[in-house]
């Protein structure tokens, strides 16, 4: 008698009789082991192998940061000229890392050796625990990408884009939306730290961390937003930035060169040191909310501190708590922060256009 791998009789599996109930347990089991293996929980650690799709600025730099990692990477685009392009630039990248003393220039065959280059994406993405899109930002194109590595990812592969221009959880069609998920970095990855992550509205919470873990892991800082937001936090505020310098510029108040200037020999000092946000506290909540007063605004991230006594640095305690610190030793910390800062971006001729 023939026995089948789980040690059924072929023959009764085969019957008639058997195509019922037994076959249907039979398929039952499997069913059920695949949905247990999908709802393991996801580990960033064992993470051995990712997907980029995109060979472009964003997309060879980040699968450089995955080899770095020592992630196996697989680097798809449709033109085989822009990989040729893309390995140029990761070993050059390299180099420059190299040079700079942030990694040793014997790695770099080993690092190039991780990533693998495809046109083909469904081959690209076999066998991943991640694939990150950066493609073009056409709705049109990232919609078909997405279904393309749906079909040909792992079921519990974690299906990401690197867009934060586009509505791209009301763009793209997925069988299961609860693994998809938004992680945007900022070019050039191999260097910039951040990395916004940010789920859409049927994205798993498992995903959202699997994603910021594994963030975290290949050397980033990944922030996660409560929610998706086009454009995130930081295309939001620079977006805000340029266009009042294009309005300045454009209205002849100031030329290019005096707009970027103005702009490194200020908020380019302190921003790094006191944020945007935190500078309130130090301007003063008093004073921020008098001015909104007079332009008849009324924001709770003002009136609540506010209103309970708490203006800033002068208290200790703002939108920020400084822990009982006085004034004084607050303001001499981010003085001499600030004086450091100068130097450092005169010693490098940052002030200087490159």
């Amino acid at each position: 008698m023939r026995v089948d791998p789980l040690g059924f009789p072929l023959t009764s599996i085969l019957s008639p009789e058997g195509r019922g109930g037994l076959r249907g347990a039979i398929i039952d089991v499997i069913q059920g082991a695949t949905l247990l293996r999908k709802e393991e929980k996801m580990d960033p650690k064992d993470v051995r192998k990712v997907a980029i799709i995109g060979g472009g600025t964003m997309g060879h730099s980040i699968a450089q940061v995955f080899a770095q990692a020592g992630i196996e990477v697989n680097l798809m685009d449709v033109k085989a000229e822009v990989l040729e392009r893309a390995l140029r630039r990761m070993k050059g990248n390299l180099q420059t890392l190299a040079d700079y003393g942030k990694m040793d220039v014997r790695e770099i065959p080993y690092v190039l050796g991780r990533i693998r280059t495809s046109t083909d994406i469904a081959r690209a993405v076999k066998g991943v625990d991640f694939a990150l899109e950066t493609v073009v930002e056409i709705p049109e194109i990232k919609k078909k990408v997405f279904s393309q590595m749906e079909e040909a990812c792992p079921p519990n592969a974690v299906l990401a884009s690197n867009t934060s221009g586009l509505e791209i959880f009301k763009i793209i069609e997925v069988k299961d939306p609860s693994r998809t998920v938004t992680a945007h970095w900022f070019a050039p990855p191999h260097i910039i730290p951040l990395v916004e992550v940010a789920p859409g509205p049927q994205t798993s919470p498992e995903v959202v961390q699997f994603t910021a873990g594994l963030m975290e892991r290949i050397g980033k800082k990944p922030i996660v937003m409560t929610q998706f937001a086009q454009r995130f936090i930081v295309n939001r505020i620079q977006n805000a930035i340029v266009f009042a310098a294009i309005e300045i510029v454009s209205n002849g108040w100031a030329t290019p060169e005096q707009v970027d200037l103005a702009v490194k020999s200020s908020i380019g000092i302190r921003m790094p040191i006191i944020g945007v946000i935190q500078s309130l506290d130090f301007t003063g909540l008093g004073l921020v909310h008098d001015i909104n007063k007079s332009l008849g605004l009324k924001i709770p991230l003002i009136e609540e501190p506010v209103g309970k006594g708490h203006f800033g640095v002068s208290t200790s305690k703002g939108i920020y708590d400084y822990g009982g610190r006085t004034e004084e030793e607050i303001l001499r910390k981010r003085d001499l922060l600030f004086l450091q800062m100068i130097d450092h971006l005169e010693k490098i001729g940052a002030f200087k256009p490159l």
